[in-house]
């Protein structure tokens, strides 16, 4: 799978686990709430790592903890 649609999986899923809506999020992100819909819906070519960073810390993990997951094992993903 593309970087892309792994993101958007990771955020979906922590959206699920967190019981947070796209809005809250975009709040503790400082953000507009376009930008998590963009990267729900894989609408963008690539993801600032500055961006990442934001989206663990709004859901109170490290980046380490944001990519650790199946979704981002090198034989998971195409690059």
């Amino acid at each position: 799978m593309k970087i892309q649609r792994a993101v958007a999986l990771r955020v979906s899923n922590l959206l699920i686990k967190n019981n947070m809506t796209q809005y809250e999020l975009s709040k503790r992100m400082l953000t507009d709430q376009s930008t998590i819909k963009h990267i729900i819906h894989e609408e963008y070519n690539s993801i600032k790592f500055e961006t990442l960073l934001k989206i663990a810390d709004a859901f109170g993990i490290t980046i380490q903890e944001f990519l650790n997951d199946d979704l981002f094992k090198k034989d998971n993903l195409d690059y």
